[in-house]
């Protein structure tokens, strides 16, 4: 009986009833777009590190200062001295990468180069890696200045086999291979020779990375203890511990962009509780005359709460669907620019949102149920009359 006491109630103030419900839809999708950010990473990280083949990664430094594309800093000369130290664990190869962004001012001039040794298959490092188009870089490309460009980096910045990619202003590259692994980062990076890429930047004796393939993968977390132990000045990650790192860091920004949603969600709590608290001052008399034909004070508390938690819950799952579509627009952007999807609205992130307009109804409700449940039935007579 509350309940559809409660929905009466707003049905019979359609327009109040829409406006309300359209401010926390407007709040609970904006939350709903802000966090499915981080949904989405989780999934593109988590399916992109799975294509990588090395099982351990050794930076200069632990891993989150490492210092993505900027100026390496890894010394190469200890390339020998890690192999050496890892062999006992079965390594199969070490193998010096760098990784250096080329920054501009939109995304078709933004560019992330890796560097890998000429004599390197790139298919060992990153399964699923292969040439559609042109030629690879080989052995007898170290030193050149070629490049193998991702599929979605050329089409978002119109290259072709045979074009001139700029570094900086004293270097150039050949475009002449283009490749792809599935539409991930890999189609969205440059291959070139790492020594050619030393020179261009400066950098002759430093790298980004060792990465380190072994013959029996379930050995990677002890190899890394001993390397930790044997070059305390290095940052020794797994598979797992990359992951890890990249879940914390996308925790961080989801507390972030929840902070921000917090404030909508805010907004809209007030708009509940003032919808609310209106209709039980315009319904003074009628909830008086209810008192006075039996109806305990818990009863009227109980069906100004229902309305304040069906104003919410019917706003929120709008807010889910409108939610959706944000989240569909930003993966159309992104996929253009970076041929992935970085939002991703899933069943956790769902039933979190709802729980959130749930309880911004109840919170809200509270004040104005307390209120109607005070009404005296002198007083409620008296005013309406």
């Amino acid at each position: 009986m509350i309940w559809n006491l409660a929905l009466h109630s707003l049905r019979h103030r359609p327009l109040r009833t829409f406006l309300t419900a359209t401010g926390i839809a407007i709040a609970v999708g904006s939350m709903v777009v802000f966090l499915s950010l981080g949904e989405g990473l989780r999934r593109a990280f988590a399916s992109e590190l799975s294509n990588i083949g090395a099982e351990l990664q050794i930076s200069y430094g632990s891993f989150e200062t490492s210092g993505f594309g900027g100026v390496p800093e890894l010394p190469l000369e200890l390339l020998d001295d890690v192999e050496a130290a890892a062999e006992p664990f079965g390594v199969t190869k070490v193998v010096p990468l760098i990784l250096y962004v080329r920054g501009g001012f939109t995304a078709s001039s933004s560019f992330a180069f890796q560097g890998l040794p000429a004599d390197v298959d790139v298919a060992t490092i990153y399964p699923g890696y292969q040439v559609v188009e042109g030629v690879g870089i080989g052995p007898d490309d170290a030193g050149r200045n070629v490049a193998v460009v991702g599929t979605q980096a050329a089409e978002r910045s119109d290259l072709e086999v045979g074009d001139v990619l700029r570094l900086s202003a004293d270097a150039t590259f050949e475009i002449v291979g283009l490749a792809e692994d599935g539409g991930g980062f890999l189609s969205n990076g440059i291959f070139v020779p790492i020594d050619a890429l030393q020179a261009a930047i400066q950098s002759p004796d430093r790298v980004s990375f060792f990465v380190v393939d072994l013959a029996d993968p379930s050995r990677a977390q002890e190899a890394a203890t001993a390397l930790e132990e044997r070059f305390p000045e290095l940052g020794v990650q797994t598979a797992g511990d990359v992951l890890s790192v990249v879940e914390r860091g996308i925790r961080i920004t989801d507390v972030v962009r929840l902070g921000i949603s917090a404030i909508a969600l805010i907004v809209g709590a007030i708009a509940v509780a003032n919808t609310v608290l209106m209709s039980v001052f315009e319904r003074t008399r009628e909830f008086g005359v209810v008192r006075a034909v039996g109806a305990r004070p818990r009863f009227l508390f109980g069906v100004v709460l229902a309305e304040s938690v069906l104003l919410s819950v019917f706003g929120g799952a709008a807010g889910v669907l409108l939610g959706q579509g944000g989240a569909w627009a930003v993966n159309v952007v992104s996929a253009d620019l970076i041929g992935l999807d970085v939002a991703a609205v899933t069943l956790r992130l769902v039933a979190f949102s709802l729980v959130v307009a749930l309880a911004m109804g109840l919170l809200s409700g509270l004040a104005p149920s307390a209120r109607a449940a005070r009404i005296q039935i002198a007083d409620a007579v008296s005013q309406g009359g």
